[in-house]
């Protein structure tokens, strides 16, 4: 009951509250509210502020009913129910409709308490997670400490083609040591253990199945039962009744496709075919704002598109060359002209400010010409063209080289903007140019963020820096249970990235969706749109 009907209750009695209320739920007005209570001797006017109180609160309150369809961005024939093998964003909606993970991350991207009620360490190696008691799978199975292992140790085997098995083998082992108890043990310590637990791939099947799609389909904890399921054309859901989220989730049925093109998923909006829909561009805002019966929902995210010069070979590999390309983003120009305000300036390090390891205190770095000038001029780099390497794929990226080609021309740098396709371009371009851009989606932790685009030895260390320390210090934090400390060398950490790194980040580019305004209950998780795919649970119609 919320604090309006608390109140009203305290005024008109526990009984005639509930009457109110459940006429209300009937369809009744605030002038059917006002007369009731002016009928049981109210004065007018404590009725009427009472009355419009009862009935925006009523308003506010989600409701259960109703059915909804939504489109992603892709659809494929490789979509799967497969948590192991997840691979796009339809994949991550599906599993977060059928299953539950051990925690999930919340609009900090800090683990909670999920199918596990409590997670315990003393030293960051050894975790205990006490689990939740009385939730059972759709099939009405109970969930078991068995489940757990079964999910989690099947990431190790080879034979289950794992899209996570580099993370998985941290694990050492996972065991059940009681009733509701698992305890995992790691080869090394991590206290980023329950965010890599939080996310689409570590969801929690039920224990012995050997291949989810044919046997299984979608069977989890889930507030969702799969009905229907055709890869690369779409999925159905109905609301799982004795889901253990009480009174979640609220609507009967949801039904998922994929629509690629962007001004298909928008004309598919508003005329009432779909309900929501993700990876709205900036472009097209204006359009749904114009409509009385749309909106948008506007994450700021982690996503970021990225200039990469490479620190071992070309012009990157000298640093006031990388210095004076920094200097030439005018990141208030391209957050206005290019994402339309959709975003926000960045600042040459890839931690978003909702990060709980964001650090606050590194001094922005400012759209300055006259530096740039002067690092040009000492790096003595000839006149000869530098080809900036861009592509579709690299979001915004040919838009940004040009704004920048502008500018360096004006300080005698000579850019030669290159377009290439999208196709094939992360296979054939990125990372294979002295200068180009990349397009890094956002991660669920700065240990995942770095450890992935900026230590040493990683594959897809973009710009191939190399700072002995910086590895040194990601190894510790990732050992380091006490949180202020870790943030501590987050910090430094980033200040490495800004100051050294071949990576320039001139902004982060928020996740747009569009929604029939009679949706509700949509709020911002940092991982992308649609609530971090997490939405299902938590949105309901209006009436």
């Amino acid at each position: 009951m919320t604090e309006q009907q608390l109140t009203g209750s305290s005024l008109i009695g526990p009984e005639e509250s509930r009457r109110i209320m459940g006429q209300l739920q009937g369809g009744a007005s605030r002038r059917d509210v006002l007369a009731m209570l002016m009928a049981g001797g109210m004065q007018a006017t404590l009725a009427g502020g009472l009355a419009s109180a009862v009935v925006a609160a009523q308003a506010a309150a989600p409701r259960k009913g109703g059915r909804i369809k939504v489109a992603g961005a892709a659809a494929s024939l490789n979509d799967t129910l497969d948590p192991a093998k997840f691979s796009n964003h339809s994949d991550y909606i599906r599993g977060c409709m059928f299953y539950n993970g051990l925690t999930s991350l919340d609009g900090s991207l800090t683990p909670r308490p999920a199918l596990a009620e409590e997670f315990i360490t003393t030293d960051a190696k050894t975790w205990v997670f006490k689990l939740r008691q009385g939730v059972t799978f759709h099939d009405g199975k109970p969930f078991t400490p068995a489940d757990v292992v079964f999910s989690i140790m099947r990431h190790k085997n080879p034979a289950t083609g794992s899209k996570v098995k580099a993370l998985a083998e941290q694990i050492e082992e996972v065991k059940a040591t009681g009733p509701h108890e698992v305890t995992i043990r790691l080869a090394a310590p991590n206290a980023d253990l329950p965010v890599i637990l939080g996310t689409w791939s570590f969801l929690i099947l039920r224990d012995g199945v050997s291949d989810v799609n044919a046997h299984m389909s979608g069977v989890g904890t889930g507030p969702y039962k799969l009905k229907d399921f055709k890869p690369g054309v779409r999925s159905l859901a109905v609301r799982n009744d004795n889901y253990w989220k009480p009174n979640r989730p609220y609507l009967d049925e949801i039904e998922y496709v994929g629509i690629g093109d962007e001004a298909a998923r928008v004309n598919a909006l508003l005329t009432g075919e779909i309900d929501l829909t993700m990876a709205i561009k900036p472009h097209s805002v204006d359009r749904i704002k114009s409509s009385k019966k749309h909106a948008i929902f506007e994450t700021k995210a982690g996503l970021y598109t990225d200039l990469i010069m490479r620190r071992d070979s070309g012009p990157g590999a000298n640093p006031d060359f990388v210095l004076a390309m920094k200097h030439l983003f005018n990141r208030e120009q391209m957050l206005t002209s290019i994402l339309l305000g959709y975003g926000e300036v960045a600042n040459d390090q890839p931690i978003h400010p909702s990060d709980r390891f964001y650090f606050k205190g590194l001094k922005q770095r400012a759209y300055d010409p006259e530096k740039a000038k002067w690092h040009v001029q000492k790096a003595n780099l000839g006149s000869a063209a530098i080809p900036v390497v861009v592509s579709p794929a690299a979001s915004n990226s040919a838009e940004m080289a040009l704004v920048m080609q502008q500018a360096a021309g004006q300080i005698g740098l000579n850019l030669e903007v290159r377009p290439m396709p999208a196709d094939g371009y992360w296979s054939q371009h990125w990372m294979k140019h002295p200068v180009g851009f990349g397009n890094i989606n956002a991660r669920p932790s700065a240990d995942l963020m770095f450890t992935q685009f900026f230590k040493s030895d990683a594959p897809t260390n973009e710009s191939a820096w190399k700072n002995p320390k910086f590895d040194q210090l990601l190894l510790a934090a990732r050992a380091q249970p006490d949180q202020a400390k870790r943030a501590n060398m987050y910090a430094d950490m980033q200040v490495m990235i800004h100051e050294d790194s071949g990576i320039g980040i001139p902004l982060f580019m928020s996740s747009i969706d569009g929604h029939n305004k009679k949706l509700k209950g949509l709020s911002p998780i940092p991982l992308g749109g649609l609530m971090g795919y997490n939405f299902a649970e938590n949105v309901w119609l209006d009436a």
